[in-house]
């Protein structure tokens, strides 16, 4: 697939989100879409066909290989990538509605959002967070922890006994995969925070408001 249309999706945002957000943006684009494209790809590119196992039996490796990758790290890891980036699409969504509802240009300064961008945005922040916390913990039941071994024994039908399978490339795959979690985890801390940082920002303007009102 091209990944163009997601790279325009973050660049969009990008102008509308805070210092905080315009990292998140970084990390995504750099240490997650262009690892993939470039190094990780490549990597699981061929991981059916290399994986072995010490039996000739018709089916059994197939099976073998289905039971333990029910799903392609690779590809997971996509659609991970597409999850977590989808979210932008409400501020995105929000701001045309907006702009052509009124036909004008609403939103001139960036970083300065009103009352309902900024609800949008926030609900945006919550979802990235869940979804990054959703794929980890998929990842972490679906291959029994953040590890990937060497060997691994099937005794799966219609494998006459239990045969031993081997993995190829398990130390270069469990470094990408634990660069994968590590990256998930600072996208979780940076949404957190900025979401932290807009509440605190906007309780602080509500309660000035509140304090002119009053003395007024």
């Amino acid at each position: 697939m091209s990944w163009a249309f997601l790279r325009d999706l973050l660049s969009g945002v990008n102008k509308y989100s805070t210092g905080i957000g315009r990292i998140w943006v970084a990390v995504v684009f750099i240490f997650r879409l262009l690892v993939y494209i470039v190094v990780a790809e490549n990597i699981w590119k061929y991981e059916h066909d290399e994986f072995e196992c010490n039996i000739k039996q018709p089916g059994c490796e197939n099976v073998c290989f289905d039971h333990f990758f029910p799903i392609s790290h690779i590809r997971l890891w996509a659609l991970q990538l597409i999850m977590v980036s989808t979210p932008s699409l409400l501020v995105v969504f929000h701001v045309a509605y907006r702009e052509k509802h009124h036909n004008q240009k609403l939103y001139k300064s960036p970083g300065q959002i009103d009352g309902g961008l900024l609800c949008t945005y926030l609900i945006s922040l919550i979802l990235k967070t869940v979804f990054e916390i959703v794929f980890l913990f998929l990842f972490y039941k679906l291959y029994n922890g953040f590890e990937i071994p060497r060997l691994v024994k099937c005794d799966m039908r219609p494998c006459p006994n239990t045969v031993d399978c081997y993995i190829s490339k398990p130390t270069e795959k469990m470094i990408f995969l634990y660069f994968l979690v590590a990256t998930s985890c600072l996208c979780i801390v940076l949404n957190l925070t900025e979401l932290s940082y807009l509440v605190f920002k906007y309780s602080i303007k509500c309660y000035r408001k509140r304090y002119v009102k009053r003395h007024h």
